[in-house]
C-alpha cells in the first residue's frame, strides 16, 4: 500500500483498519494467508516515486494507492501489477483509467468524490453563514491537480448563492496561512476547504486558522468537523475503504482489474459541530441540524 499520509496520522490508520476489517470479513487475515507492505509517503513526488519503485520491486500481487500523488507515482512505475486506487477524484481526468465501466489496463478502484460537490458545498456554507459574500477554496495545487474542476463548478454556482468563489492555492504550511491570512482582511469571508491529502493531512492548522479568523468553513470530511471545523459534508472514506475490500478480494483471486468497474461513494455525511457554530456567533438553521448525520455539541 503506498499511502501520501504520515503513518501517525489517526484518520489514515482508520482508513487502513477498514480495509483490515473487510478483507478479514472476507476471509483474508494478514500474517495468515494475506501480507501487507506500507510506505507513507509525505515528502513530496520523488520521495512518492522512490516508493511506488520498493513497491513495484516486491513483485506484489496488487497495490492500493491512497490519494492522488500516490496512484500518479504507480502508474508510472507498472502497467502489469494491477493498482487499485481508493478515495481518489478524476482517475479519467488523470489518465488513470480510460473508462468508468471498464477501465481497461491494470487499475481500478473507489472514487470519493465527483465535482457537482463544488456547487453543494456552497449552498451548504451559504445555509449555514448567510452574510458570506467571498469564498477561498483551499487547495494544494501539487497534491490536488484536480481542484480546478471543483473551482469551475463553483464559479458556475456561484452567483446564484450571490458568492464571490476565489482559488486559493497553497504549496506548505506558510504559503497557507499567508494565503488564509490575506483572504480574512477583507470582510464577509468563508472557506471551502477542498478534498486533498494535503489538506486533510494539514486539517488542524485549517481549522485552527478558520478559528483564528473567524471565517465559516465548509470541509469535505467528517475528520475536520470532528477536529473542530463548522460543517463538514462529503463522502464517508471509512465506508469506502471497508467497500475496497471486496476489490482486493476479487483481483487476489485473479479477476482483471480493467473488468471492475470504478465505484463512486454511497455513503454521505453531513457533520455539523455546534460548538464551532456559537463560537462564530452562527445561528444553525433547524432544518439543517435536522439534516445532519450527526451533530456536535
Amino acid at each position: 500500500m503506498l499511502s501520501g499520509f504520515a503513518a501517525t496520522d489517526p484518520e489514515a490508520q482508520a482508513r487502513v483498519a477498514a480495509l483490515q476489517q473487510g478483507l478479514k470479513e472476507l476471509g483474508w487475515t494478514e500474517g495468515r494467508n494475506v501480507s501487507i507492505e506500507f510506505r507513507w509517503g509525505t515528502g513530496g513526488a520523488e520521495q512518492m516515486r522512490k516508493f511506488a519503485r520498493e513497491l513495484v520491486d516486491l513483485k506484489p500481487d496488487l497495490i492500493l494507492g491512497m490519494t492522488t500523488p500516490a496512484v500518479t507515482a504507480l502508474v508510472q512505475e507498472t502497467k502489469t501489477i494491477p493498482i487499485l486506487f481508493v478515495n481518489i477524484v478524476d482517475p479519467l481526468g488523470r489518465g488513470f483509467i480510460s473508462n468508468m465501466a471498464r477501465p481497461g489496463g491494470n487499475v481500478t478502484g473507489f472514487l470519493n468524490f465527483e465535482f457537482s460537490m463544488g456547487g453543494k458545498w456552497l449552498e451548504t456554507l451559504k445555509r449555514i453563514a448567510p452574510a458570506i459574500k467571498r469564498v477561498a477554496l483551499v487547495f494544494n495545487p501539487d497534491t490536488a491537480p484536480f481542484a480546478g474542476s471543483f473551482v469551475r463548478v463553483a464559479e458556475a454556482a456561484a452567483p446564484s448563492f450571490g458568492i464571490e468563489p476565489i482559488a486559493t492555492a497553497a504549496h506548505d504550511d506558510g504559503e497557507l496561512e499567508r494565503a488564509v491570512a490575506d483572504f480574512a482582511a477583507k470582510p464577509a469571508g468563508g472557506l471551502i476547504v477542498l478534498p486533498d491529502s494535503f489538506t486533510t493531512g494539514h486539517r488542524d492548522l485549517i481549522v485552527a486558522l478558520a478559528a483564528r479568523y473567524r471565517l465559516p468553513a465548509v470541509y469535505p470530511l467528517r475528520v475536520f468537523a470532528a477536529s473542530g471545523g463548522l460543517i463538514s459534508d462529503g463522502g464517508d472514506p471509512i465506508d469506502i475503504f471497508r467497500r475496497a475490500a471486496s476489490y482486493v478480494d476479487r483481483i487476489l483471486k485473479g479477476a482483471n482489474p480493467g473488468d471492475l468497474p470504478v465505484q463512486a461513494p454511497t455513503k454521505f455525511e453531513l457533520v455539523i459541530n455546534l460548538k464551532t457554530a456559537k463560537a462564530l456567533g452562527l445561528e444553525v438553521p433547524p432544518m439543517l441540524v435536522a439534516r445532519a448525520d450527526e451533530v456536535i455539541e
